[in-house]
């Protein structure tokens, strides 16, 4: 310890890299300590959190997700994370952006405002990791990643392909990557869903990688696969929580029994090192089922595993 303060990072860091260790009960809870900002100067990532729940089709609450995940992250904020062999928040100059602000009376201007959001952080070559909220969010996000990268590979971890058809301009959780390949956001046949175990008809192009498929091959294989798919294109990361079974994750809006534990996730993340990952979120996370912070923590430590992901990519961040 030095006689430099080391509480409330969130406000008197200085420098946007490194690991400095504070008390993980107390302080101003951003997500890994990181310095609340809306300076992007010189900033790789900025963290934001994305609080709407307003397209879920089962039960809410994962507006409430943010909070809970950068509360938690306190826990993880005093080490690098073991197996990577480096510390991503020495790679990287990371912030905690805040959140998008909405008007949940007008959520019919909501998704455009998420898409602002997302616009003025990337317009100034800042990368986004994006905290639902339910997954309604990835399609405003992907709107506006693909505005300024082109059409994506996708990379899904879900429970839900979440591609059932819909009619244009409703907001709904489970229709986002229909409408996404339609519109030439993603292109479904360089892209994986990976985690699936619920029924739709229709796979719209997307390579498909059942969480069957997965408990029978393991991770590594999973790993080669989406690896296989994607390629050298830039790539777009969703996490749902909902893709760990509910024993491991149970707070979140729709859960379904036979998901992935979460060391699983971990290896497969950890597995796609190397991939030209251009944006990333972590979503579904709802505080009000949770137990004992098990679903907000999963959430946190797989979406700091995103930001190693991205401090790994090719050329670095």
């Amino acid at each position: 310890m030095t006689s430099k303060s080391t509480t409330d990072q969130a406000f008197v860091r200085d420098d946007l890299h490194g690991t400095v260790e504070e008390p993980t009960y107390s302080g101003a809870l951003s997500f890994m300590r990181r310095k609340y900002s809306r300076d992007l100067a010189g900033v790789d990532v900025a963290v934001t959190g994305i609080p709407f729940d307003l397209g879920t089709s089962n039960r809410p609450g994962a507006r409430l997700g943010p909070r809970a995940i950068r509360a938690v992250s306190s826990n993880l904020a005093w080490a690098q994370l073991d197996e990577w062999g480096f510390d991503a928040l020495d790679k990287l100059a990371v912030i905690d952006y805040g959140d998008c602000d909405f008007d949940p009376g007008r959520p019919e201007q909501i998704p455009a405002r998420i898409q602002a959001h997302a616009h003025t952080v990337l317009s100034r070559d800042v990368a986004l990791l994006s905290l639902g909220g339910d997954h309604f969010i990835t399609y405003p996000l992907l709107q506006a990643h693909a505005e300024k990268y082109g059409p994506l590979s996708l990379i899904q971890f879900d429970a839900h392909s979440d591609a059932w058809e819909d009619e244009d301009g409703r907001i709904d959780h489970g229709t986002m990557f229909y409408h996404a390949a339609q519109q030439g956001l993603v292109i479904p046949e360089r892209s994986v869903q990976i985690g699936i175990r619920t029924y739709n008809a229709h796979a719209w192009g997307y390579n498909i990688l059942k969480g069957s498929w997965v408990h029978e091959h393991r991770a590594q294989a999973a790993s080669a696969e989406i690896r296989r798919v994607v390629g050298a294109n830039k790539c777009y990361l969703t996490f749902d929580i909902d893709c760990l079974d509910p024993c491991y994750a149970p707070g979140t809006g729709t859960p379904v029994v036979g998901g992935f534990t979460t060391y699983q996730a971990q290896q497969i993340l950890r597995g796609l090192r190397g991939l030209n990952l251009i944006g990333m979120d972590l979503v579904e996370v709802a505080p009000p089922y949770d137990v004992g912070e098990l679903t907000a923590l999963a959430g946190a430590s797989l979406a700091l595993e995103m930001l190693y992901l991205y401090a790994a990519k090719p050329g670095g961040a």
